[in-house]
């Protein structure tokens, strides 16, 4: 059977755009064929994401699509005769949007909108998590189900030597980690908080690494550079990286203390299933897709009282025996999305269209 990905835009180090790689590895690993189709392609990945213009991407026996915001392969996707999977990857509340930036606002509009219209189109909808499936089957998606995001945990694990990065980050201070695009939705402005609490009343030997994209949202950003300088905070204490490659993303996991998550609205969150598998502890606030992805592992709080934050924070960075009970718990629960888990999932979603 030919099983194609349609994926609006393809970019290396994207959650989305690297769980398709994988799942259409997994797929070929089945017996079937399998592409992947992109309208947006990274000039690096030019020879494993084809051009959404190719012929074949509307070929396929099955075709998936990895719906995350309006694109033509929308209507391209309802006009299919073939069987059609949506994977849902949730869309943002355009609320997070409004303050920093309209057309990002107007785009998450368009996209929820969008997504409505392939209610009575798609053969299955399944959801990142059932966070998100809850969320189609309240837009009006009949046949739901859940298909976790398919990680490469190796990139993580791996021991690489990074000389340089290596002796930045292992000195005196305590490396605190998060990684994913610097956007409203991720509450980073909640971690320069919580520094300023980490810093007054638990240590002030720390350090706070920011893994990702920060362009994305310009005024944001100036947001939180402006949160830093009205708590006068030490700015080489706050490292934003921007995009990384796999093997400095490894060393960035291997010398972080904690990983953080503070963030308002995620559908499924694959930092925390990458920190998992990095024996990092997590520290998260418990919303939205959060509680389910770490289903207990890791320490999780709500409300958000961030001067508690602080002293869990405090006490995942220095108390041996907690680190240990809680990264034994996250061993258990990464083993949740592995390989095999993931390929009886979409195995049992394709069985159907034999």
């Amino acid at each position: 059977m030919i099983v194609n990905q349609w994926l609006p835009a393809a970019h290396r180090g994207d959650a989305i755009g690297d769980s398709a790689r994988r799942m259409r590895d997994l797929l070929r690993g089945l017996g079937h064929e399998s592409e992947i189709y992109g309208l947006t392609v990274d000039d690096d990945l030019e020879g494993e994401v084809r051009p959404f213009t190719d012929a074949n991407a509307r070929r396929g026996d099955v075709t998936i699509f990895h719906f995350v915001l309006p694109s033509p392969m929308t209507g391209a996707f309802a006009s299919l005769s073939g069987g059609r999977i949506l994977h849902y990857h949730n869309v943002t509340p355009p609320a997070f949007f409004a303050p920093y930036d309209p057309a990002l606002f107007r785009l998450a509009l368009l996209a929820r909108e969008e997504l409505a219209t392939l209610t009575s189109r798609a053969d299955l909808a399944l959801g990142v998590s059932d966070y998100n499936r809850r969320e189609l089957e309240a837009i009006g998606f009949e046949r739901t189900g859940v298909l976790p995001l398919a990680i490469d945990l190796s990139r993580v694990r791996r021991t690489v030597e990074r000389p340089a990065l290596e002796r930045v980050l292992d000195d005196e201070l305590v490396n605190f980690l998060f990684v994913g695009r610097i956007a409203p939705n991720k509450r980073i402005e909640d971690h320069i908080k919580l520094a300023e609490h980490y810093k007054r009343y638990v240590d002030a030997y720390y350090r706070f690494i920011f893994v990702g994209r920060y362009t994305s949202v310009p005024r944001y950003y100036s947001t939180i550079r402006a949160l830093m300088t009205e708590y006068r905070l030490l700015p080489d204490r706050f490292i934003f990286t921007g995009p990384v490659s796999d093997e400095d993303l490894a060393v960035y996991y291997r010398h972080a203390a904690v990983y953080i998550s503070l963030s308002e609205h995620e559908g499924f969150c694959a930092p925390l299933v990458e920190a998992m598998a990095a024996d990092v502890p997590v520290l998260a606030y418990s919303a939205a897709a959060v509680p389910e992805t770490l289903d207990g592992a890791g320490v999780q709080f709500a409300p958000k009282d961030l001067e508690h934050a602080a002293e869990l924070l405090g006490m995942l960075a220095f108390d041996d025996g907690l680190r240990a009970r809680v990264i034994e718990g996250q061993r258990r629960r990464v083993a949740a999305f592995g390989d095999d888990r993931i390929t009886r999932d979409l195995a049992a979603a394709l069985h159907q269209f034999s």
